[in-house]
C-alpha cells in the first residue's frame, strides 16, 4: 500500500501574510489533468517534493531509531508516545526553532497510503529533493549532545534511507528517482562537501533503481556531486532524466567548514552540458530535475523590499545564472524541467536570450512542485502526471492534497486539474507561454485563470490578497536573470 504524509501548520500567519503584504508573493500553478490518462500513449508518473520528515518528535524514539535498523523504524514510530515526549520535543524546539511543524510519522503514513491508492499506475516516481527535516543538524545535536559528526553523517543517511524505502514499498516495483535538497545533508543546511563519505554512502540509496552500466555511472557521478543520468523507464523511449544538486550553485552554499567554492557547481554545469549535447546527437528527449530553482526568489525579495528600479537587487536562488542560460540553450532537447524548495505549486518558462534567434522559438515549461511539509501553513499535497510516451511531453498533472496536515481521519483528493484549469492542451513551453501571457495581461489578476493561480498557489490556503503584488510575481514567471526581472519590472510599474 502506499501512503501520504501531512506536516505542521505554521505558514499561513508566517509566510502567507508577509507574502501578501510586501513587495513578491509567490503564486501556485494550477495543475493539469493528464489529458488521455487511459489512452495507449500516455502513462502516469508520481512527482513528490519537500517531504522533510521528522524523526525527532519523540527525542526517546529518535535515539532508538539511532540504533536501530531502517527496517525495525516503522515499529518504534508507531509504538506509544513516551511519557515525557512533548516535554523534551518542546526544549528541542527551543533550541532550534523553526517557522512551523514538518512531516510527523502518521503524516507520512497518511500520504503513502494515498499515493498506493492515488499513483498505483505510476510507472516512476520523481523525488525533487529535502527528504530530511529542517534544522536537522540543530535537532540531532540537541537529542545527541556528545555525538560526533559520524554519528550525525549516520542519522541523516538512515533518515534518507527511511524516506525513500517507505515510497518505494508504497508503489512496488516502481523506480524511484530523487535529488538532494538543500536540508539533505550531514553538516547543515545549505552546507555540504562534494567528494565526501555522506555523497558516496548515500550513492547506493539513490542509484538504487538504476540497472547496468547506469547505475555504476550514477553511483560515480552521485559520490562526486550529487548528479546523475538515468533513461526514464518504458514506455517512453530514447527519454532520459538529468538529476542535479544545485545546492552547489546556490546563493548561499557554504562547504561543511563554512567556506565558498565555486568547483563543484562548474564541475556539474560541465556535465549537463555534455548531456544535453549527447542528447541532442541522439535525438534524446530529457527532462532535467533539482531541488532549487533558478531566478528570484519572490519570498526574500519581498521580506526586503528591494529597491530594483533605484538599481536594487532582487534575491536569486542561485549564485549565477549559469544553469538557466545553460538550459536555454536547449529547448529542443528539454521538454521539462522540475524544481521545488518554495513549498508552492507553481508553473514558470525557461527561454533563451535576446540575439538567439536559433532557439527563439523555443522554450522550457518548468514545474515546481508543492510540498508534503505542512511548514508553511499548506497542506501536503503531491502531483499525478499525464505523460505523453512518444514525446516525453506532460500532457496534463493533477495536485492530490490533504484535508488535514496531522495525519489522522485525513482525506486525499484532487485540488485541481492543470489543462481543465487552464485550457491548455499539454504543459509546454507554447502552453507555458500562453498561460502567463494572459497573466502578464491581467495586472488587477481579475481574470479566472489568474484567480485560479493564486486559489491554487499555496495548497489549500487561497492566496488571492497575493493580487496586490501580482505584477513583480508575473516577472518572476519567465525572467530569471537580474537585469530581465528588473526590466520587467521597472516597465510594469505605475
Amino acid at each position: 500500500m502506499k501512503k501520504v504524509w501531512k506536516i505542521g501548520k505554521l505558514c499561513v500567519m508566517a509566510r502567507g501574510c508577509a507574502l501578501a503584504t510586501v513587495f513578491l508573493g509567490l503564486a501556485a500553478l494550477a495543475p493539469a489533468r493528464a489529458a488521455g490518462e487511459n489512452g495507449a500513449k500516455t502513462i502516469q508518473a508520481l512527482f513528490v517534493s519537500d517531504i522533510h520528515f521528522e524523526p525527532f518528535l519523540d527525542p526517546e524514539k529518535a535515539v532508538k531509531l539511532a540504533t536501530a535498523p531502517v527496517g525495525e523504524w516503522n515499529a518504534i514510530l508507531a509504538a506509544p508516545a513516551s511519557a515525557d515526549a512533548a516535554a523534551r520535543w518542546a526544549k528541542v524546539e527551543q533550541a532550534c526553532p523553526t517557522r512551523g511543524a514538518d512531516t510527523s510519522f502518521a503524516l507520512y503514513q497518511s500520504s503513502l497510503r494515498a499515493i498506493h491508492v492515488q499513483a498505483g499506475d505510476a510507472k516512476f516516481v520523481i523525488v525533487s529533493g529535502d527528504l530530511i527535516a529542517h534544522s536537522f543538524s540543530c535537532k540531532f545535536a540537541a537529542v545527541f549532545p556528545k555525538a560526533a559528526p559520524a554519528d550525525l553523517r549516520a542519522f541523516v543517511e538512515k533518515t534518507i534511507a527511511y524516506v525513500l524505502a517507505e515510497l518505494r514499498a508504497a508503489l512496488p516495483g516502481v523506480p524511484v528517482y530523487a535529488a538532494l535538497g538543500n536540508n539533505d545533508s550531514d553538516c547543515g543546511d545549505y552546507q555540504l562537501d562534494a567528494n565526501s563519505a555522506f555523497l558516496k554512502e548515500s550513492a547506493e540509496n539513490f542509484a538504487a533503481d538504476l540497472r547496468g552500466p547506469e547505475q555504476a555511472q550514477a553511483r560515480e557521478t552521485f559520490a562526486a556531486g550529487g548528479y546523475y543520468s538515468v533513461s526514464l523507464p518504458a514506455p517512453l523511449r530514447k527519454a532520459r532524466l538529468l538529476v542535479l544538486d544545485d545546492l552547489f550553485m546556490s546563493e548561499k552554499y557554504q562547504t561543511c567548514g563554512g567556506k565558498a567554492d565555486a568547483a563543484p557547481a562548474a564541475q556539474q554545469i560541465a556535465w549537463l552540458k555534455q548531456q544535453l549535447d549527447a542528447a541532442r546527437e541522439k535525438k534524446e528527449k530529457v527532462w532535467v530535475m533539482a531541488h532549487i530553482p533558478p531566478g528570484v526568489d519572490s519570498y526574500s525579495t519581498a521580506r526586503k523590499w528591494q529597491a530594483l528600479c533605484a538599481g536594487g537587487q532582487p534575491k536569486m536562488f542561485l549564485a549565477s545564472e549559469a544553469l538557466p542560460e545553460t538550459l536555454a540553450e536547449y529547448g529542443d532537447v528539454v521538454p521539462l524541467a522540475i524544481f521545488a524548495h518554495t513549498h508552492m505549486d507553481e508553473v514558470r518558462l525557461l527561454e533563451p536570450g535576446p540575439g538567439n534567434e536559433r532557439m527563439a522559438e523555443r522554450g522550457i515549461a518548468v514545474k515546481l512542485v508543492a510540498s508534503i511539509s505542512p511548514i508553511d501553513g499548506n497542506l501536503p499535497s503531491f502531483t499525478l502526471a499525464s505523460i505523453d510516451a512518444g514525446t516525453a511531453v506532460m500532457k496534463d498533472y493533477r495536485v492530490i492534497a490533504a484535508s488535514n496536515a496531522t495525519g489522522v481521519d485525513t482525506k486525499w483528493a484532487e485540488e485541481y486539474d492543470f489543462a481543465k484549469t487552464y485550457k491548455e492542451d499539454g504543459f509546454t513551453a507554447i502552453g507555458v507561454r500562453d498561460v502567463i501571457a494572459g497573466f502578464g495581461a491581467d495586472p488587477g489578476a481579475r481574470q479566472t485563470a489568474s484567480q485560479s493561480y493564486l486559489r491554487y498557489y499555496m495548497t489549500g490556503v487561497d492566496m488571492r490578497m497575493m493580487a496586490l503584488i501580482w505584477q513583480p510575481y508575473v516577472c518572476s514567471l519567465t525572467n530569471d536573470t537580474t537585469d530581465a526581472y528588473r526590466e520587467c519590472v521597472c516597465r510594469s510599474a505605475p
